[in-house]
């Protein structure tokens, strides 16, 4: 019997906003399609709205945000919305649970708006996906409320009020696209308030094993592991090692020797890469990693090189655990 699996970062809604005749069962270059979640026996799949900082942004993520809502008029025998009374039994459902995430704040505020707006649009998002299980403030580059991986920006004040806002709303930060001055800034901001915040990353792996700006630096992740958030360790072959598959388990172990047994998790970063503008990135994933339906052959090696604990903590038990404590 395959372990049943929670993945916290897929860019599925992305897809389907941005690509004519876009189909979530297409099973060709979308690693995150639902045959490839059903064959993974993926029970609870992370949705995020993900939107450049650009102009426009904050409609491309409401835009998103409605496709979601649309997801379970049109696939209702595959996806159910996960929820607060459900999340307990996820993993007996013949369907994918989904919910969804932000993936940078530019998709409810434009950079020349007023902030009420910007909030004013995330409410709306929120009612239309019912819930967001995290935020992250930034994506790669700067906005705003503060600085992406490729920035040396740290928290704004709208970063501040943005954190402020959601303290408290059972929403939690994600750390996966900040840059090292964000990250430390958020945590700095959190303790100095007392906001009711957790952290999380996603969908991150440690510098420390492949020296990567998108990689968490080791006072990040010891920070989020001792606050009980919960790291997605990311399948990109960018992240993990560009030319040694096996730098995966690496990752997993590192999480590990941190004390991270109750904290790792999976988050592979699943997306449509037929026309990815950035092709020199090719391949994307190392072979036999290209989509869901690789959960179950990782697993198993998992269980063989450090225990079938691990391996069930990996694949699902952190991550129920964490939402289970933050949705209560």
């Amino acid at each position: 019997m395959p372990y049943p699996v929670i993945d916290l970062h897929c860019d599925l809604l992305a897809y389907l906003n941005g690509i004519e005749n876009a189909d979530p069962m297409r099973k060709d270059d979308l690693g995150c399609s639902f045959p490839a979640l059903n064959e993974g026996n993926v029970k609870l799949q992370v949705l995020a709205i993900y939107t450049p900082t650009k102009k426009g942004s904050s409609e491309m993520g409401l835009s998103q945000s409605r496709i979601y809502k649309e997801l379970f008029k049109n696939y209702p025998d595959q996806v159910i919305q996960a929820s607060a009374k459900n999340i307990s039994s996820l993993s007996d459902s013949p369907k994918i649970g989904v919910v969804a995430a932000i993936e940078s704040a530019s998709g409810f505020c434009e950079e020349d708006e007023r902030l009420d707006k910007g909030f004013e649009k995330l409410e709306e998002i929120i009612r239309n996906t019912e819930r967001v299980l995290y935020i992250s403030i930034t994506h790669h580059d700067e906005n705003r409320f503060g600085g992406g991986n490729y920035s040396k920006s740290g928290l704004k004040d709208d970063g501040r009020a943005l954190l402020d806002y959601i303290s408290g709303r059972k929403i939690c930060i994600d750390f996966s696209h900040t840059s090292d001055a964000l990250a430390r800034g958020i945590l700095e901001h959190i303790d100095k308030h007392s906001l009711d915040i957790q952290v999380i990353a996603s969908h991150s792996n440690y510098r420390p094993v492949f020296d990567h700006l998108r990689n968490l630096p080791d006072d990040v992740a010891k920070e989020i592991i001792r606050r009980d958030g919960i790291i997605g360790v990311n399948f990109l072959r960018a992240f993990l090692n560009d030319d040694e598959s096996d730098a995966i388990y690496a990752h997993i172990q590192y999480g590990l020797e941190l004390g991270g047994e109750d904290a790792v998790c999976l988050g592979a970063d699943y997306f449509f890469t037929g026309q990815h503008p950035d092709q020199s990135r090719m391949p994307f994933y190392h072979n036999g990693y290209e989509s869901a339906t690789c959960y179950p052959a990782i697993l198993d090696e998992v269980s063989k090189r450090f225990s079938v604990e691990v391996a069930e903590k990996l694949s699902y038990h952190n991550a129920i655990s964490l939402i289970e404590r933050t949705w209560a």
